[in-house]
């Protein structure tokens, strides 16, 4: 039976168009999702968006439609991005579903039944583009700490008891050290929780747009209940039959971003203790992008539209650039420049134009085939050859680290390396005065390119496909397996087109 593995990013607010930010969580969780199929893992990848709060119903009024209308007409923005990104999610759940209202009323009803929740009055500060609470010492000059106006909110509220929490979530950061990632942010949660947990208003009265609590139409759910939970409703939790689920739960990995850690690292695990139910194996938490050094916002108007990026420079172009640009984990600056340079450098000059010339060097040298495979390599062929098939684990731990620009980086050292090698084998001597050595190299370097473009599916699907289809790679040969399985070759080709226009 194949191993499971289950990735989710966080689900997206909709009462905006999808950025930069939204693209490269996804992209993340993307290659993470393919990596582990070509590994021979059961994936189930989920996203989707989050359509309840204050802040959609006030977007909804203003734009004069109803706040269903409005979540129908922009939730399709989202699904529109994983087309234009080339993303393959396995679901795509939306918090207006009939299967997720069910699931946030069964946890519900959970920690109701196991003590964990109580009626009693809110007072105090909340911020409605935030969705979220603060106490007295967190409010500076009157804002949240993320610069969020705040409002003072009374209202009847039911509570989940969060403070009885507390040293149970130290206890189980202590125990799960790989619990939450970067280390940065493992720090910063720890000295949140240690600082003092109060007990969380779970409810609001003030507005409607939300999911109803059970046995109380008065109130909703606030909505970071009701969004956490899509991490259940997805798995089927509100299903009888709950095979699904337990084959799924808990998550492998949640991908946020680092604004949304606190409610995935605290209150999640917290609801999901309360509610006797296992834990995820690891939330991990990105940074953010800034626009040519300055930070982004609708203000500024240098917003980072990822359709119109898509449209000018390509798909793989920007998911390489994306992940390849950043080591993952820290903030980064979205350069024109650098994406060029990137684009010019990394794929066109180096991965395209070995393609390029070893395939051209093959069709009109060795009669439009491959070579056969050699009897017989020298030191050099080997070193090249070895050098992806010898260092799999490692690109597995790479990809499971999520430390994906090294990953890269190791596989652009094996292209510079199959560039160096063409250049001191060759061939276009050897085709003088060694016919049977000039194949041989040739040989070596189409396997080469072969074991790269594997590795290269998760992160430039399309452009990995174009060179596994060119070199008639069956598709049950493009496993991670397959790296080991060297090219028997003697099959016909056709001429190469380039794969990366330069800019």
């Amino acid at each position: 039976m194949k191993p499971r593995f289950y990735i989710t990013t966080p689900i997206y607010y909709v009462n905006d168009v999808p950025h930069i930010g939204h693209a490269y969580t996804t992209l993340a969780c993307d290659v993470i999702a393919r990596f582990k199929r070509l590994d021979e893992y059961d994936v189930f990848f989920l996203t989707g968006t989050d359509e309840h709060g204050q802040k959609v119903e006030t977007a909804a009024k203003n734009n004069g439609l109803k706040p269903i209308e409005f979540v129908d007409k922009v939730s399709k923005n989202f699904k529109n991005l994983l087309n234009c990104m080339n993303f393959s999610n396995d679901s795509f759940i939306r918090t207006t579903e009939e299967k997720h209202i069910k699931s946030c009323q069964k946890i519900w009803e959970k920690l109701l039944s196991n003590g964990n929740i109580y009626l009693d009055k809110y007072s105090g500060w909340y911020a409605v583009r935030d969705e979220a609470f603060f106490s007295e010492n967190e409010i500076v000059d009157g804002k949240a700490p993320s610069g969020a106006p705040v409002e003072w909110v009374e209202e009847p509220s039911y509570f989940f008891n969060l403070s009885k929490w507390e040293q149970k979530l130290l206890e189980f950061y202590e125990s799960n050290k790989d619990f939450i990632f970067p280390k940065s942010r493992r720090n910063e949660v720890i000295s949140f929780v240690k600082s003092g947990l109060k007990d969380l208003s779970i409810s609001r009265t003030s507005f409607s747009w939300g999911v109803k609590v059970p046995n109380d139409e008065n109130h909703i759910m606030y909505v970071w209940l009701d969004a956490l939970t899509n991490y259940l409703s997805a798995c089927e939790y509100s299903k009888e039959d709950d095979k699904f689920f337990k084959k799924f739960w808990p998550a492998d990995i949640h991908m946020v971003g680092k604004d949304i850690i606190r409610f995935h690292a605290v209150y999640w695990p917290a609801f999901l203790m309360a509610a006797d139910l296992p834990l995820p194996k690891k939330i991990f938490a990105h940074g953010w992008w800034t626009n040519e050094g300055n930070k982004i916002s609708k203000s500024l108007g240098n917003v980072i539209d990822p359709f119109q990026l898509v449209d000018k420079y390509g798909i793989d172009q920007i998911r390489y650039f994306l992940l390849r640009e950043v080591p993952f984990g820290n903030d980064g600056d979205f350069s024109n420049a650098q994406l060029v340079n990137r684009i010019n450098s990394d794929l066109a000059n180096n991965y395209g134009n070995l393609f390029q010339r070893v395939i051209s060097m093959i069709f009109k040298n060795c009669n439009e085939t491959i070579p056969l495979k050699p009897n017989k390599f020298i030191q050099e062929d080997l070193t090249l050859i070895n050098s992806i098939k010898n260092s799999l684990n490692n690109y597995r731990d790479l990809i499971d680290e999520q430390k994906f620009d090294l990953y890269l980086k190791n596989i652009w050292i094996v292209i510079s390396n199959a560039n160096k090698y063409v250049d001191e084998q060759a061939p276009w001597t050897l085709k003088k005065n060694n016919l049977e050595r000039m194949e041989v190299v040739l040989f070596t370097l189409v396997e080469t390119i072969r074991q790269i473009s594997i590795l290269l599916q998760p992160f430039i699907p399309d452009t990995a496909k174009k060179i596994l289809d060119h070199l008639k790679i069956p598709h049950d040969q493009r496993k991670l397996q397959s790296v080991d399985i060297i090219l028997n070759g003697d099959f016909k080709i056709s001429s190469p087109n380039q794969l990366f226009p330069r800019i």
